[in-house]
């Protein structure tokens, strides 16, 4: 995972529309990736590998769908942490290893880990976090949800 800014010239021009494009959503269909490929004028196999490499780079840390755990009878619960700088990259690998991490940022404060645990149940979330703080050695707060708001967040690349 990157902690630092891409160069420059990381993303060309169809990178960036495709990552506007994408986060607009995309029908499930077999090939879910031809109509956006048609769109772009592209082969669908581009369009999975530009995906594939904005991944490896580091420029998209997750591509897939948002599932509502919690209608599924699961639970989602923001987490923070205070982990030393000097051993920030160790942690975070060790957290992002986790596949109920969602969402994972570095923030400048004394909490300075945040990331999002979604789970197949509510008891999932402490499960989870406890094993976190087993390997890392560091507390996890806990921060439930106690409201739903949906905000639309979207970013412009």
């Amino acid at each position: 995972m990157r902690r630092t800014a891409l160069a420059p010239d990381a993303l060309d021009a169809t990178d960036r529309k495709l990552i506007n494009r994408l986060q607009d959503g995309i029908t499930l269909t077999a090939h879910p990736f031809a109509a956006v490929a048609q769109e772009f004028d592209l082969a669908e196999a581009d369009v999975i590998d530009r995906i594939a490499r904005m991944r490896d780079i580091g420029a998209a840390t997750r591509f897939g769908p948002f599932i509502d755990a919690a209608a599924m009878g699961g639970a989602f619960c923001l987490c923070a942490m205070h982990v030393p700088e000097d051993d920030f990259e160790r942690v975070m690998t060790l957290v992002n290893d986790h596949p109920e991490v969602a969402h994972n940022y570095e923030r400048v404060h004394h909490l300075n880990m945040w990331f999002v645990l979604a789970t197949d149940t509510p008891e999932g979330i402490d499960e989870t976090a406890d094993r976190i703080e087993a390997e890392t050695g560091l507390t996890v707060m806990r921060f439930p949800k106690l409201k739903e708001f949906f905000i639309g967040f979207r970013v412009t690349a």
